[in-house]
């Protein structure tokens, strides 16, 4: 049975979304947020919560850090958008699933690698007159946050369109 786009659309964003804040808020480890943005120019000092042993990172362990942690995000976003699609009656193409998946993926490596100086958002910030807010960490505001937030929504949202390509209800 052919359902509406949108109706499917507006689903599947609200999985996704779902999906996306559990994978970056409890599912990523204290670890892979802490250390995920470190480089040999400016590398982390991650102490243990547990041990309260420092250990210093740079970059291999950056990447490897945000790889980690946007493999366990990506993977949160499938088991809830898939968990509820199921439940809904909503049958997605597997290649729109995939799909969209490398989407959210490639997006959030590309903003949570964020070496200082270097990253993609704090570029982008830059280049558009938000510099100034993506520094913003007073008043109850952190800038980066919320730019990091709006990304991955936006971002969100490309890969919810890209999911409802040929999907059905069942």
């Amino acid at each position: 049975m052919q359902a509406h786009r949108p109706a499917l659309f507006a689903a599947l964003l609200g999985l996704t979304r779902a999906g996306s804040a559990i994978g970056d808020f409890w599912v990523q480890n204290d670890f892979c947020a802490r250390v995920k943005g470190a480089s040999d120019d400016y590398p982390v000092t991650y102490e243990d919560p547990v041990t309260e042993k420092k250990t210093t990172h740079g970059t291999a362990d950056g990447r490897k850090a945000c790889l980690e942690h946007c493999l366990t995000y990506t993977a949160t976003q499938a088991i809830v958008a898939g968990l509820g699609a199921r439940a809904l009656g909503i049958k997605v193409h597997p290649a729109a699933a995939a799909a969209a998946l490398a989407v959210s993926f490639g997006t959030h490596y590309a903003a949570d690698r964020r070496v200082p100086g270097k990253g993609l958002l704090e570029k982008l910030a830059s280049k558009t007159g938000k510099g100034g807010f993506y520094k913003l960490a007073d008043f109850g505001i952190n800038g980066s946050f919320h730019l990091d937030s709006a990304w991955h929504h936006g971002w969100e949202t490309v890969a919810s369109l890209v999911a409802t390509t040929g999907a059905k209800t069942r």
